[in-house]
């Protein structure tokens, strides 16, 4: 086979971010040359995959505590159930769930915590009791305060794209050209944050896979992701046991680990800086093929293994 082809082929698989590229969060900087894993703590009774596991906050602790064990850098933290037909959770009620887990963690683990929240209320509270960054499933849409928020606490956020609201946005999601819309939404919201005064390195973008899109929808933007990352924020992205998977395999939540792992690997060779997962040390060991393929250096192709 010559030459060419290999040039060919790994051409197409991104070049990693200029050295020293890192997100800063309170609790220390995420190395973004490498991928980094978000390791996922529902404190919810009704989450997709693991609703109810951890919605004790002593356990949720234990759980965190291990997903950092494991190799996750960041703890993503959410008191309420974004799964499709979730209905919306009070803010107290929220509040209640999230802030004994923040504050059990961030007593036991240096590791930089996430709160999973689109109100503004939820996020300032986390953020008093230690939590880092704030991960916006509304890219800042939905409680115009949150802006103003992230920026006064100069923390990174993460603006995600999504077609609807939970309660209906798979109920017919529709678009022209799903990667050229995404795209442009988050190229837009990203511009907004940064019109708000969010630092324009502390703004990390993820397409939604899921949130408001079909198979189709959400096949195409993890082969176009590349597309997306020419917008010049760091990719997140989240395909840990979603319903695509599921559809694909003809499986349940609990038995789309594989699928989840190959799609995740996928998103990686596609410029993910950040892999959203439930099964934190199962990932870490695939991620780490993959960053050590992506790493290597061509020049040295003829050594031996």
């Amino acid at each position: 086979m010559s030459d060419s082809f290999h040039r060919n082929r790994l051409s197409a698989w991104p070049v990693r971010l200029a050295a020293g590229k890192v997100l800063k969060t309170r609790h220390g900087e995420i190395d973004l040359n490498r991928t980094a894993l978000m390791g996922v703590l529902n404190v919810t009774p009704d989450s997709f995959s693991d609703g109810g596991k951890f919605f004790d906050s002593g356990r949720a602790v234990e759980r965190g505590v291990e997903l950092a064990a494991e190799g996750a850098e960041i703890i993503d933290i959410g008191g309420e159930s974004t799964r499709p037909g979730a209905q919306p959770v009070a803010v107290a009620e929220e509040i209640e769930r999230v802030i004994p887990v923040i504050r059990g963690l961030r007593a036991r683990t240096r590791v930089p915590l996430s709160i999973d929240t689109y109100k503004v209320e939820v996020a300032r509270r986390a953020l008093a009791e230690g939590a880092d960054i704030v991960n916006d499933i509304s890219a800042l849409r939905l409680d115009a305060r949150m802006a103003s928020l992230v920026a006064s606490e100069k923390v990174p956020v993460v603006l995600m794209h999504m077609q609807g609201m939970p309660q209906t946005m798979q109920t017919n999601p529709s678009y022209v050209d799903v990667v050229a819309e995404v795209t442009e939404f988050l190229r837009v919201r990203a511009q907004a944050a940064v019109d708000a005064g969010i630092d324009p390195a502390a703004i990390v973008i993820d397409p939604g896979i899921g949130f408001g899109k079909n198979l189709d929808h959400n096949l195409m933007l993890l082969r176009n992701l590349p597309v997306l990352g020419a917008i010049d924020f760091p990719v997140l992205v989240g395909v840990s046991r979603k319903t695509f998977i599921g559809k694909i395999l003809a499986a349940g939540p609990e038995d789309r680990l594989e699928g989840s792992l190959a799609a995740a690997c996928i998103a990686i060779l596609g410029g993910a800086q950040i892999i959203r997962v439930h099964d934190v040390q199962q990932t870490v060991r695939a991620v780490r093929i993959v960053d050590a393929v992506l790493a290597a250096d061509s020049s040295q192709g003829n050594a031996s293994a």
